[in-house]
């Protein structure tokens, strides 16, 4: 059967694979399907068992502190409420959305999808929802969202006696097995079974669906795709218009989010200003320097990797360059994935925001910087979201033809 490669566009013949195969795509070595550790019944088994414990991990309590006597809990939603009370309604909604609400989405679809695959039920949306459930894949964020809890107890436990909650076991077992869910989920399989691959026949000129890989004759571009229900095109449209705004976007709110402060701490009655370089530093005065190592990369190398790196495609395409397009499609790949992960700085501070609330002896809010950070991932997420790898791909067919 045949499919269109997401990244290259390349049309490619998948043959019957074994167990722990692995395909990839001639032209980019994009890896088009791969079996070893893909199953469905592990996948439906660990997205139904995240959507069943994110519920005691929303309700139940996530972590508890102690200072002189006077004790403080939070919930997984403590933190955004509290950023939303402080005023920053942009940010707690962010935080909102990639920490709480869409994880619910996500994972409760994903489980009903799978459900109708394994069993065999005729479901009229499938290829629509399983659509969406992969669209959300990078913005439902429970385990960023963890690793951003476990910097904000580190931080919080440095001067405070802390315990972690009920609701707090709950999450760390629902993020791993969200984690868990994205290794175990095969795309490909579920796609075939919600609508099997076509087959090429002849010359006739064909387009590939830029969201699950359908060939279909080039006449029908403009139209809804048989099994996603997305429209046909043969590249996104504007992708580069699209994606220069978003990554200018983003590079102008850079200089904010790490020059200003993101967060304010009161200490015995003095407030400190934190920027993103000030808690790095704490972290390592702490002794905690694989959490900063963490940090640097997380909230420092990849957005401004992403800009670079989205500037980089941007001009390969106007310029129609033809060098180095393997290396631009792997960093092309990586960005897009690592991406999400720059929100673990923002997430921390919705863990001990919260906890940190003992009147004039120890506190802490939201500053300006934290927005800004925040909208700089959002940006640069979908800045790679928007753009089409494979438009670099076709100054190559353009000098071949």
């Amino acid at each position: 059967m045949t499919i269109g490669c997401p990244e290259c566009g390349a049309l490619e013949d998948i043959p019957p694979l074994t167990a722990r195969s692995l395909v990839r795509c001639r032209v980019c070595h994009y890896p088009l399907e791969r079996r070893s550790g893909r199953s469905i019944n592990a996948a439906l088994a660990c997205s139904l068992t995240t959507f069943i414990l994110l519920f005691p991990a929303n309700l139940a309590s996530l972590m508890t502190v102690d200072l002189l006597g006077g004790e403080r809990s939070s919930v997984l939603a403590s933190g955004i409420v509290a950023i939303w009370q402080g005023g920053w309604v942009i940010l707690a909604a962010l935080l909102g959305l990639f920490g709480i609400v869409l994880p619910f989405v996500r994972f409760g679809t994903l489980a009903l999808v799978l459900g109708t695959v394994r069993f065999g039920w005729h479901f009229k949306h499938a290829g629509t929802l399983f659509r969406w459930v992969l669209w959300l894949d990078i913005w439902a964020m429970p385990d960023v969202y963890l690793v951003g809890c476990f910097v904000g107890y580190s931080r919080v436990t440095q001067n405070l006696t802390g315990l972690i909650g009920a609701g707090g076991y709950c999450f760390i077992a629902a993020a791993l097995m969200s984690m868990l869910t994205r290794a175990s989920l095969d795309r490909r399989t579920v796609w075939r079974t919600i609508m099997p691959d076509q087959k090429l026949v002849g010359d006739e000129p064909v387009i590939s669906c830029t969201s699950c890989d359908l060939i279909a004759p080039a006449s029908c571009e403009g139209e809804s795709c048989p099994r996603c229900g997305w429209t046909l095109r043969t590249r996104k449209p504007d992708a580069v218009v699209r994606a220069m705004a978003l990554s200018l976007a983003a590079l102008v709110l850079t200089l904010p989010a790490n020059l200003f402060p993101m967060t304010f701490s009161i200490q015995l009655g003095e407030v400190v200003p934190q920027r993103i370089v000030d808690g790095v530093s704490e972290l390592f005065q702490a002794g905690l320097w694989p959490l900063g190592i963490l940090i640097v990369c997380t909230s420092i190398v990849i957005p401004v990797a992403k800009i670079a790196g989205m500037g980089w495609f941007i001009v390969s395409v106007k310029r129609q360059s033809r060098k180095h397009l393997r290396l631009k499609a792997h960093l092309f790949r990586l960005i897009d994935e690592l991406g999400r992960w720059s929100n673990v700085d923002v997430f921390t501070i919705a863990a001990f925001v919260p906890l940190i609330r003992f009147g004039s002896l120890a506190s802490a809010r939201t500053a300006i910087g934290a927005p800004a950070f925040a909208l700089v991932v959002f940006f640069t997420m979908a800045a790679s979201r928007a753009f089409d790898p494979r438009l670099m791909w076709d100054a190559q067919r353009r000098r071949r033809s």
